[in-house]
Formats: C-alpha cells, sequence, structure tokens
C-alpha cells in the first residue's frame, strides 16, 4: 500500500485555500488545514471532516517565526516533515485605486510579510525533509498581477509581493533540480472570496483546480512554471 502523503496549506480556513483542503482530502492526501485564527480554522476542519475528509487543523501565522519553527518540528516528529506544501495564504492592502507614490512604506512591509517571507520560511523550513526522502510538491499561490509581462498600474504593493514570490520560485526551483522536489507558481485568476469579491467570475472550485494537480504533479511534472488553469503562462 503506498504510502498517505502529508499536505499543508497555509491560509486553509476560507476561499481557494478551504477548496484546495477539500480537493487534496478528496485525492487521498492527509491534509494539515493551517489558519492564523484558531477558531475558524477549527470550524473549517470540522466541516471537511463532516465531509469524511481526513483533514486536521494546526495553527499558523505565517508571518511568525515561532509558529514556523513549532508547526516544522510537529510535522518532522509526527510525520518526518510533509510532502506536500501550498502557499496559500495571502493579503491584499492596497486601498482601491492606489498608486506607488501614494503608497506607504509600512503597506509594503506587512504585504511582503505574509506573500513573500511567510513562504520564504516556510520552505526553508520544510525543504530539508522532502530532500531527505527525495519527494516534495511546493504550490505557490501568486497572480496575474504579478507578471512582468503584463505590468500595469495600481495596487503597487500587492504586485510588488506576487513578483518577487515568482522569483523565489523560479530560483528554488533550479536549486532543487534533481532532488525529485517540484516548486511551481500558479494564478488562480479572479476568484470569488472574500478578496475577490462577489463580482468575480471564477469559483472557488476553478480557482483551487490548478494548484491541486501541481501539488499531486508526477515525477516527471515541470517545475519552475508559472500556470493557470493547468496551462503555462509569461512570467
Amino acid at each position: 500500500m503506498a504510502e498517505q502523503r502529508i499536505a499543508v496549506v497555509t491560509g486553509g480556513n476560507r476561499g481557494i485555500g478551504f477548496e484546495i483542503c477539500r480537493q487534496l482530502a478528496r485525492k487521498g492526501l492527509r491534509v494539515m488545514l493551517t489558519a492564523r485564527n484558531e477558531t475558524r480554522g477549527k470550524a473549517a476542519q470540522r466541516k471537511l471532516a463532516g465531509e469524511g475528509l481526513e483533514v486536521a487543523f494546526l495553527r499558523l501565522d505565517v508571518t511568525s517565526a515561532r509558529d514556523i519553527t513549532a508547526l516544522a518540528r510537529f510535522l518532522d516528529k509526527t510525520h518526518g516533515g510533509p510532502d506536500v506544501l501550498v502557499n496559500n495564504a495571502g493579503v491584499m492592502l492596497d486601498p482601491r485605486g492606489s498608486r506607488v507614490l501614494d503608497s506607504k512604506t509600512k503597506a509594503y512591509q506587512d504585504t511582503l510579510a505574509a506573500n513573500f517571507y511567510g513562504p520564504l520560511a516556510l520552505m526553508q523550513a520544510l525543504v530539508p525533509n522532502m530532500k531527505k526522502r527525495r519527494y516534495g510538491r511546493i504550490v505557490n499561490l501568486s497572480s496575474g498581477l504579478g507578471q512582468l509581462s503584463d505590468m500595469g498600474a495600481g495596487t503597487p504593493t500587492y504586485r510588488v509581493s506576487k513578483t518577487a514570490l515568482n522569483v523565489l520560485t523560479r530560483t528554488l526551483a533550479a536549486e532543487l533540480k534533481g532532488t525529485g522536489i517540484l516548486v511551481n507558481s500558479m494564478c488562480p485568476g479572479w476568484v470569488r472570496t472574500d478578496m475577490g469579491g462577489p463580482n468575480a467570475p471564477r469559483t472557488v472550485e476553478q480557482g483551487a483546480d490548478t494548484a491541486v494537480w501541481l501539488a499531486t504533479l508526477p515525477e516527471d511534472g515541470p517545475s519552475g512554471g508559472f500556470f493557470r488553469d493547468r496551462k503555462a503562462i509569461p512570467w
């Protein structure tokens, strides 16, 4: 019988992250749903457990070094580390109509803390055990707003953070070539979530699909790519 894969999903209590947890659990993975808010995270876990899915809750603030260290130690002790990491947690702090000349340094700092430094710290903490087992799948939820090929005006702090996350994806993928660990970014599109709003054209199921696909790639799957709807898109 094949060993059950362990997947960590950040920001899993709602929206795309919650749906990623659901879809991964349906594929037979043991999912660690993490969230900053313990009450909301446990409620999300109970909902998925009520659907008969194997999902556990672990509290995690991706901006907290202490939380990340505790998570890594717990997973190492109980499971030998995770097999899959989905960096879904993120923030968009730009006010509507924001522009570079009006933006505040603190907004960049707070946005990068969640959208860039958090994923970086998690990868640094969890990848070593993946390397030992020569298996890993890392999925970074990025955005078309981070594409240099189509960069435009507005939401500067969010754009900067997602572009930086894309750079991290490409760099780590190159460094891990030949280790059995695949690292990719994906854009879920404009999805009906708290962040995307009620007028977004895409469902959470559509937004989560590519992340789940990347999280379960075969050995010969791509690494260092940027995808939407399971198709490569420009950086």
